[in-house]
């Protein structure tokens, strides 16, 4: 089934079923939001947590998800679990943290495959320069998103990467 919420950053659409939330988009037009009657509970438990994301009262995630995706990007994508809110790695360390920092190029296009926005955190991976890089949402959603986490704004904690 799929739901639809407001976000700051535009629409929310959620799609899953008793197995696990399978997309989490953010749409460029508006739609309707859905209420949470008659929907699956992981999409039920997204909504809500998702909510709280963005209420700023929630820093992690812990409703069921199944995303479809090649062995290689499943991989990657477990791996953008372990970045944490409020820290961000870039491009290269993450594919060093998968064994091979010359496949740099296929994390990367793992990471813009990531069907699960903003749960499966690919918004906090960065250019090693700190730039912000390729975002299938847009950049200005990925600046949003690491402002809200206080990454952006110079809120993180000392030794974790800053964009500005």
């Amino acid at each position: 089934m799929t739901a639809y919420m407001t976000s700051p950053v535009g629409t929310v659409r959620i799609t899953g079923d008793d197995a696990g939330v399978s997309v989490i988009a953010c749409l460029n037009e508006p739609a309707e939001s859905t209420s949470p009657d008659n929907l699956p509970e992981p999409v039920q438990q997204a909504i809500a947590q998702l909510t709280e994301y963005f209420a700023g009262t929630r820093q992690t995630f812990d409703f069921k998800l199944n995303p479809a995706g090649t062995p290689f990007q499943q991989r990657v994508w477990h791996a953008l679990l372990e970045v944490p809110f409020g820290t961000s790695l870039s491009y290269l360390t993450l594919a060093r943290r998968l064994g091979d920092e010359k496949a740099i190029r296929a994390v990367a296009a793992a990471n813009g495959k990531n069907p699960l926005w903003i749960v499966v955190p690919c918004h906090r991976i960065i250019g090693s320069d700190g730039s912000l890089t390729g975002y299938a949402g847009g950049l200005w959603r990925k600046q949003w998103l690491l402002e809200h986490e206080g990454i952006a704004s110079g809120k993180a904690a000392p030794g974790q990467m800053r964009l500005f």
